[in-house]
């Protein structure tokens, strides 16, 4: 089993990459939407969070109000901090529990390549404080004007949108820890070959491990 954290910055199209490779035969995990259940109704760190933050960050539907608890931790390194050391024990612990499903539901478990789709890979310890690990880093990258044009096709200001990739880690960042770069910049045909391209080294990779 290979277990690969892939990550990129905002308008890079880091969720179509793991469409394509979920396409072609790999597990993927969406660690956002996991950040988010964790915040949700019933979410493993509802409590905490409040109890942290304070009763005008719980949601009337008894969740966090997301919103309210941007306002606070966004631009804050203190409160932010905080934040991903209520939260993200309870995402790897999900996390470890998707990979154990992913496990269960093979008849051939060495096989397996498991890909975690998260922003903050660089950011935080998410995925590797776990019992299964990511083990090897994909970035996924586009040139800024194109990122910028994606963002406003979304509804997002310009400003908005340059803001959001300013706060984020730089390529130079996530290069640093990764071993394969899948440039995004052309179309989905392009996209298409150079992901069946990171599969075949993936596949390759999963397989001399033994």
């Amino acid at each position: 089993m290979l277990i690969v954290g892939l990550t990129g910055g905002i308008g890079v199209g880091k969720s179509t990459v793991t469409k394509l490779l979920a396409a072609r035969g790999a597990v993927t995990v969406d660690v956002d939407a996991l950040g988010r259940a964790v915040i949700a109704p019933g979410g493993g760190a509802v409590d905490a969070v409040v109890e942290r933050f304070g009763s005008s960050v719980r949601g009337d539907d008894g969740g966090i109000d997301r919103a309210a608890l941007a306002g606070i931790v966004f631009g804050d390194e203190e409160n932010l901090a905080a934040l991903n050391a209520l939260s993200h024990p309870a995402i790897n612990e999900m996390l470890d529990a998707a990979v154990d499903d992913a496990v269960a539901a093979t008849e051939d478990s060495t096989r397996l390549i498991v890909v975690f789709d998260m922003a903050v890979l660089v950011e935080s310890t998410l995925g590797q404080d776990t019992r299964h690990p990511y083990e090897v880093v994909v970035s996924v990258e586009a040139p800024l004007p194109i990122r910028l044009d994606r963002l406003e096709g979304r509804g997002m200001s310009r400003e908005d949108a340059t803001a959001r990739i300013d706060s984020q880690v730089t390529d130079d960042e996530r290069r640093a820890v990764a071993q394969f770069i899948v440039g995004n910049g052309g179309d989905l045909d392009a996209l298409a070959d150079a992901v069946d391209e990171l599969w075949s080294q993936l596949v390759e990779l999963n397989a001399q491990r033994g």
